[in-house]
This record gives C-alpha cells, structure tokens and sequence, in this order.
C-alpha cells in the first residue's frame, strides 16, 4: 500500500506505523475518568471512510492524517496532522 506523503510524494506504508482513528488528535469530551476511557479505548470500527493517524517512522518522522476505505483499503489522501491541528485552532 503507498501513502501520498504531502511532502515526500508516494511511501510504502511499511515506512509508517499506523495509530488509529484521528479522533484522537480532538480533546476528551470532558474530565471524567469514564469519558476518557470511552475516547481512549472505546472505538467505532466502520467500514467505509476513516481518517486515521499514521506516523512516518522510518521517514521523517512526520504525523499524517490519511483518509482510507478500510473496505478496499484505497487511500484517498493525506494531510501533514500539523495542519489539521492549526486549521482546529483558528
């Protein structure tokens, strides 16, 4: 599978290890201990579109946050996660 590094052009996803939903890049919900369970462990698996977190190990070590069909597993993109981060906080 090839990722669309922003900066980089194409890189085998064998470079990166893959985190998980980008949700987790959004706060808890609250402070309670129970809320941050469910954001933190508690997850939706869906099928179809799915941003996820994907860290550029043994590149330069970069975050992304790449849109995937987890049912065909095509990649229809992917953002530095420092962007997204700094469009959220506009």
């Amino acid at each position: 599978m090839l990722i669309p590094h922003p900066l980089l052009g194409l890189r085998d996803a064998q470079e990166f290890t893959y985190l998980g939903d980008a949700s987790l890049m959004s706060p808890p919900p609250s402070d309670d201990p129970e809320a941050l369970e469910r954001h933190v462990h508690l997850r939706d698996n869906p099928a179809g579109l799915l941003r996820e977190l994907w860290f550029h190990e043994q590149g330069d070590r970069s975050w992304l946050v790449v849109t995937r069909d987890t049912r065909t597993h095509e990649i229809l993109g992917a953002e530095l996660a420092t962007d997204i981060r700094r469009e959220g906080a506009r």
